[in-house]
């Protein structure tokens, strides 16, 4: 059942992606590409998606990632313009930061850490389950926050999404 689920997401995002790449809807060999793509993305993650793999099914599940896209670009707008800031004065204060998260499973994870890395001026680096934390590359640390006591500084309010999506 996870690899089907999967599949089936991975195919669907393609068809989203390609769609009217050619002048029509789709051509056969963007279909046919699609599959074979998905095939290979739907096997790479099947342990990702896991055993509750139905949840990938929920449509309210597709509503919160809906909800989900806004945030997260506000967020990669946000990190552009310090970033942009940060080259042009030259202030930078590089580092890697433990940051301390409470998630429960490898889909929470893995969720935080892409949308982490996907907002410029951070790269997450390394992610703990035992030890409760994400190790990230932050190119301008606040002073006083070397050692952040929760996810906030970092990562804004992707953890709470995080947990929600991935649940």
């Amino acid at each position: 059942m996870p690899f089907i689920v999967a599949f089936v997401f991975a195919y669907l995002i393609w068809l989203i992606l390609t769609a009217g790449t050619k002048g029509l809807l789709w051509n056969t060999q963007e279909l046919i590409a699609g599959l074979i793509f998905a095939l290979i993305v739907g096997y790479a993650t099947r342990d990702v998606v896991g055993d509750k793999s139905a949840r990938f099914l929920n449509p309210l599940k597709w509503i919160e990632w809906i909800a989900y896209v806004p945030v997260l670009f506000w967020g990669m707008v946000k990190a552009n313009l310090h970033v942009a800031y940060l080259a042009i004065t030259g202030k930078i204060r590089p580092g890697i930061v433990r940051v301390p998260v409470d998630l429960e499973n490898d889909a929470q994870y893995t969720i935080l850490a892409n949308s982490i890395t996907l907002t410029p001026g951070t790269l997450t680096i390394d992610a703990c389950p035992d030890e409760k934390a994400l190790y990230v590359h932050w190119i301008d640390i606040p002073p006083g926050l070397e050692r952040p006591e929760n996810s906030e500084p970092v990562s804004g309010p992707f953890e709470k999404w995080a947990r929600r999506l991935g649940r």
